[in-house]
């Protein structure tokens, strides 16, 4: 008989972790210092699928929320981010596309960016990070057909998709780069290239961001089928790609694609059978995402109060549905949903969502 798997307990996602992130943005250190003596109680996780929601990155994420992030966890993030550059530049070398593990939020090199943009003095490391999430604006050419550079041939669960595919979601697709680069313009951190990145990735997202992903046969199609419903999530949805079109317009200094992407979320939130399509009330593709979201894009609006009474409505469906969650973690259990239900940022949590 196997044994049984050892508990993800460096697992922000849904690990003790997220939940010790409850307890340290309600100021209940006490309880958090438990848990993050759990765990780390077997060693931290630095292998190649450490990540911002895994291992060293992860406890670095969560220690930094209470300051108390030190030069060792520094260190070996910083260790692992040169190790997944040298990797990504190894396969950009070869010719081949990369897979959404490269260059994504929960797995990838957005995700470290986002780390990164938390320290109080960003490493010099970010910049070569952002300067490779940039190159994927150039094109790659995939059986000798020039394709968008962050095409993947494999799906955010790792299996592969015939001709693969863009991901145009905020947690695996090309969304999350739009937002971490978009938020490096705003802390004041440029690289070559940036700004030119950030418009390819917006007007492709302009395109095909009402979908999920799109293929290669609809992408070689003459015309595309209408879009199918679906759920206005962060993780994948309208909420979450508005957001970062609206991150984006403030790096581009474009009020037109401002107004859009807020429009957007305005339109999904006043839309009965949008809504009806979120059926839990987690952050990842449910009501704490959804408010969490509509606060950040509130807060850069220049007309907030518009917002005032969807984010009421949403913060009554969170609060009628939380209590069903099974799971006690952060993206898809209680204490993400309790982080959006309470309202409040003041260690930046929501920096782990690319939102802020």
């Amino acid at each position: 008989m196997n044994a049984p798997a050892p508990p993800r307990t460096q697992d922000l996602s849904e690990g003790m972790l997220g939940v010790a992130l409850l307890h340290i943005e309600r100021g209940d250190l006490i309880s958090a210092r438990a848990l993050l003596r759990q765990a780390v109680a077997h060693g931290v996780s630095a292998g190649g699928n450490a990540s911002l929601f895994h291992g060293a990155p992860a406890l670095e994420f969560v220690l930094g929320r209470a300051g108390h992030a030190g030069n060792a966890v520094r260190d070996t993030v910083d260790r692992l981010v040169t190790t997944r550059l040298q990797e990504a530049r190894l396969r950009q070398a070869s010719g081949e596309p990369p897979s959404l593990a490269e260059f994504d939020l929960i797995r990838g090199l957005t995700g470290l960016a986002a780390l990164f943009l938390t320290r109080a003095e960003p490493p010099p490391l970010l910049e070569q990070v952002l300067a490779h999430l940039v190159s994927l604006a150039q094109p790659v050419a995939v059986d000798g057909r020039a394709l968008p550079g962050w095409w993947s041939m494999d799906g955010p669960g790792h299996e592969e998709m015939p001709g693969g595919h863009s991901n145009n979601g905020v947690a695996h697709g090309i969304a999350g780069p739009l937002a971490v680069l978009s938020l490096a313009a705003r802390h004041g951190i440029q690289v070559p290239g940036q700004r030119d990145a950030i418009e390819v990735f917006a007007r492709w997202l302009d395109r095909y961001g009402c979908r999920y992903w799109i293929t290669l046969g609809e992408l070689t199609t003459t015309e595309l089928p209408p879009p199918l419903p679906a759920r206005p999530s962060w993780c994948y949805g309208q909420l979450g790609i508005a957001r970062a079109q609206q991150l984006a317009a403030l790096a581009l200094h474009d009020p037109a694609r401002q107004l859009t992407a807020e429009n957007t979320v305005m339109g999904a939130l006043a839309d009965p059978a949008c809504l009806s399509r979120i059926t839990d009330a987690t952050l990842c593709h449910g009501w704490a995402g959804l408010l969490a979201v509509a606060r950040a894009v509130a807060g850069d609006s220049p007309a907030p109060d518009r917002f005032a009474p969807l984010i009421d409505d949403l913060t009554g469906r969170l609060a009628a549905d939380l209590d069903r969650l099974p799971k006690p973690g952060f993206i898809e259990g209680r204490a993400g949903a309790y982080l959006a239900l309470d309202g409040t940022n003041t260690t930046g949590w929501t920096r782990a969502l690319l939102i802020t």
